[in-house]
């Protein structure tokens, strides 16, 4: 455990990927392989369940530290983490240990999920009493499920691909699927990521694995600027980007998978597209959309959130939101690695197979035509067809791991998003280095228009992307200023400021108050030249719904 968390904090307080790197590096070199293979599945991204209610570590912590509760609560919000402020608050160790990661984890934290709470209680304060003061942060930073440092999973493929001396992409594939929620990783499985390649590797005939996704960097010149930055039309595949789920389905040794594209086995949540699978020839592996089809067309993501958010899929939800997969690449075919084949050879062979599989869960997505201005005006259709805008593939590009453009291109191109003026009502402090600041903010819109009489503001969305530092530390000023009540770490405020919120998508809620739930809201802008009257309203609000 000491050895993890002094990698942890070596990590946070470099901003240099090669110091980093060579930090990885060295703590995989040296650490015991079990050690090693839970550090991998929390720096790649892995995140067990919550482990301890939130409520109730508070309550411990704050009797541990001997504090009365409206000084812990003063001293979250000045920190503005949980884990940081119970770290810097509890008295200092009385025991040692000499324990490693693997232990802490499998012997330790895991079996406090499920435990009654006197018993909760009495484990916590035995480990707290062991563990190191700069151990404790990454500690608790495990158990909330608030784990994360400034590492990227490229980061870590390229560590453990130099520990192993192997090609990134073997390391990036064997990836797939270590940090799922329910992982608990071996000393055996670090030993497989960082293995020799075998030749069964090479022949994955009966592997459910699939391959690593490739991603699209965003796209958005001046229409006039197209020739220019790509050439003609003809050098790309142009189709829809559809909101939806990206998932591979793989094919081998008679049996399905389908993962998403956060690495999460989904195949029990789409039973018709397994059954879909089954009928495809083994060592096929399809990379695509999953999206709910009905009438001959894409239906808003919030239909999909219907059967996502599902414990059990009933017989009835099942008919309402029939899903497909829109299929836009063949990553493999027979048993054939085809990423290495240029795009356009891929999508023949894709097209060959879906007119031979002729199955109503399988659909192609459509490839689109024209030259640069056409295919602009096709592009406005977009928003009413549920879907984001366009992606551009380069015709010969090979199908690489992430976002790399080193084998080729793939551009979105999304429309602009749909954007209304809302008023800040609440906010509340961020974390890492905006803990000092109130950088997490709640919006709101008028429920009447301007000449309503008795007009309220109801919050609707949550954002805290978009604004500069400078612009921030603005804000924050503000906030101060105008606090009118604390609710623990939140404060409501005086409604001075005017925001342009965009989101990508909109739809009606049982679940908000406003009725209206908003898609990855962000702040375009600061309105500093509009009053908190003249913005926006509900109704401003309904008009953006999807007929």
């Amino acid at each position: 455990m000491k050895q993890f968390a002094a990698l942890f904090h070596e990590l946070d307080a470099s901003t240099s990927s090669l110091a980093k790197q060579t930090a990885l590096q060295r703590y995989l070199q040296s650490a015991a392989p079990a050690d090693a293979a839970w550090a991998v599945y929390f720096l790649a991204g892995g995140k067990p369940r919550q482990l301890v209610p939130t409520k109730l570590l508070r309550l411990l912590a704050q009797e541990a530290a001997g504090l009365p509760e409206w000084l812990f609560v003063e001293s979250y919000e000045a920190v503005g983490d949980l884990a940081e402020t119970i770290s810097l608050l509890l008295p200092p160790p009385t025991e040692m240990h000499d324990l490693g990661l693997a232990v802490w984890i499998e012997a330790h934290l895991l079996p406090l999920r499920g435990m009654r709470p006197e018993q909760l209680s009495e484990a916590l304060r035995s480990q707290w009493r062991r563990l190191a003061p700069e151990e404790r942060l990454v500690y608790f930073k495990l158990i909330t499920g608030g784990f994360r440092v400034g590492v990227s999973r490229l980061l870590v493929t390229q560590a453990l691909a130099a520990v192993g001396a192997l090609d990134p992409k073997r390391v990036a594939q064997r990836l797939m699927g270590y940090t799922h929620i329910a992982g608990q990783p071996t000393a055996a499985d670090y030993a497989a990521l960082i293995s020799a390649e075998s030749g069964g590797e090479r022949d994955q005939q009966t592997s459910g694995q699939p391959y690593p996704f490739f991603l699209a960097h965003p796209f958005n010149l001046p229409n006039e600027q197209f020739d220019a930055a790509l050439g003609p039309p003809s050098q790309w595949i142009v189709e829809w980007k559809w909101d939806g789920i990206r998932a591979q389905l793989v094919k081998r040794a008679g049996r399905v998978w389908l993962w998403s594209r956060g690495e999460e086995l989904v195949t029990d949540r789409f039973p018709e597209l397994a059954q879909m699978g089954e009928t495809l020839p083994d060592g096929t592996v399809l990379d695509g959309e999953i999206a709910v089809w009905r009438e001959d067309r894409v239906q808003p993501f919030a239909e999909l959130q219907k059967r996502i958010g599902r414990k059990t899929l009933s017989p009835k939800l099942l008919r309402e939101t029939p899903v497909v997969l829109l299929a836009y690449d063949l990553l493999e075919w027979e048993g054939r690695d085809l990423r290495a084949l240029p795009q356009a050879e891929r999508r023949v062979l894709l097209d060959d197979l879906l007119t031979a599989a002729q199955h109503p869960s399988l659909v192609a997505s459509p490839m689109l035509h024209g030259d640069w201005q056409d295919l602009a005006r096709q592009r406005e259709a977009a928003r009413a067809m549920g879907v984001e805008g366009m992606m551009l593939k380069q015709r010969e590009a090979r199908y690489g791991v992430g976002r790399t453009k080193d084998v080729g291109l793939w551009w979105k191109w999304k429309i602009d998003p749909l954007s209304v003026d809302a008023v800040l009502v609440y906010a509340q402090r961020g974390h890492g280095r905006r803990a000092s600041l109130y950088s997490d903010y709640t919006f709101a819109v008028w429920d009447g228009p301007l000449e309503a009489e008795d007009r309220k503001l109801v919050p609707f969305a949550k954002a805290y992307s978009g604004l500069t530092d400078a612009e921030m530390a603005r804000v924050d000023a503000v906030i101060r200023k105008t606090t009118i009540e604390s609710f623990g770490p939140v404060r409501s405020v005086t409604p001075t400021l005017v925001f342009e919120l965009g989101f990508e998508g909109i739809a009606r809620s049982t679940r908000h108050k406003s009725g209206i739930a908003v898609r990855f809201p962000r702040m375009l802008r600061w309105r500093e030249d509009k009053p908190v009257e003249e913005a926006d309203t509900l109704q401003t609000l309904a008009a953006l719904l999807p007929s």
